[in-house]
């Protein structure tokens, strides 16, 4: 029998491909972008400075060695000294944990009441949507940084110990952001909850938990994601700023804005500027790098853009 006349085989199967998920597609969207992967090396690497480095530093934090005040960058002092004769090095790595942390458990806060008050006031409206956008409404009216230098105040004037004033510092600031995302989750849910996924929870019965914190919540990840990195960098600088006041981390306990903040004369900001200069080398990398980490978020996880 010749070839021409063999019976074709129609039965062949052809491979089926699993189309890509959402967050697969984001990440190969994320990973394209080359400023992003630079902030999130730049990021980890501070991170791993900052809370191992002091590991492997000779020097204590509470250690004032009068004899080496002063001192400008050497062998022995890789930043040079303070008033004190403290290491720099070390004091900027341990005010990085500091201002890190207060970072990240602050927008923490904010999320967990702001995405759970959203959530609730776009679902129930009426009565809960009225009296949570109310209060959201005043909260947002307040002018944040005075607020925070009055309870930075009130703070000095109890004599809170030091140690204490990093976590009221992290839940002032907390409650001051999460108005913000509310109103994000909130827009968010009133369209979610008319769509039809919703009306087959409606037909199954499912209890109002269940559709909020299973079904609708879960689809506002991205637009949380995108909104919790960006407010890190927000909550680092509103420390900074607040501890460079003397309102916020105070001595001995060190944050990248009371170490600029030790700068306080002609003398120290234009004879040594080793004591001012890294510390807010480092605000600025850190934040830049949270930014840029934030903006590809929002382009990866935006299903309007483009591929």
């Amino acid at each position: 029998m010749s070839l021409a006349s063999a019976p074709l085989n129609t039965n062949v199967e052809v491979p089926k491909q699993k189309p890509d998920s959402p967050w697969r597609i984001a990440y190969r969207r994320f990973t394209r972008n080359r400023l992003a992967l630079i902030g999130l090396f730049v990021l980890i690497m501070m991170f791993l400075i900052c809370f191992i480095g002091p590991l492997f530093s000779p020097y204590n934090l509470y250690d004032y060695n009068l004899a080496d005040k002063n001192q400008s960058p050497n062998a022995r002092y890789w930043l040079g000294t303070d008033k004190f004769g403290r290491d720099i090095l070390l004091r900027m790595m341990l005010a990085g944990r500091i201002s890190l942390l207060v970072g990240v458990v602050a927008t923490t806060i904010a999320v967990v009441i702001g995405a759970t008050l959203g959530a609730l006031s776009g679902f129930y409206k009426k009565s809960v949507d009225t009296i949570t956008m109310r209060i959201t409404d005043i909260i947002m009216a307040l002018p944040t940084l005075p607020i925070l230098i009055i309870l930075g105040a009130v703070l000095s004037d109890l004599k809170v110990d030091p140690s204490h004033r990093i976590y009221f510092l992290m839940l002032i600031i907390g409650l001051l952001q999460w108005p913000y995302l509310s109103r994000l989750i909130r827009g968010q849910i009133l369209t979610l909850r008319e769509q039809e996924f919703m009306q087959a929870t409606e037909a199954l019965g499912l209890s109002d938990h269940r559709k909020i914190f299973r079904h609708l919540l879960p689809n506002t990840i991205p637009i949380i994601i995108v909104w919790a990195t960006l407010s890190v960098a927000g909550a680092i600088i509103t420390e900074s700023a607040l501890s460079f006041l003397g309102l916020g981390v105070v001595q001995p306990t060190p944050s990248w804005g009371n170490m600029i903040s030790a700068a306080n004369s002609l003398i120290d900001f234009r004879k040594r500027p080793w004591i001012w200069i890294p510390p807010g080398i480092c605000i600025l990398i850190t934040v830049v790098a949270i930014n840029l980490i934030g903006d590809a978020l929002r382009d990866a996880l935006d299903p309007k853009m483009k591929k």
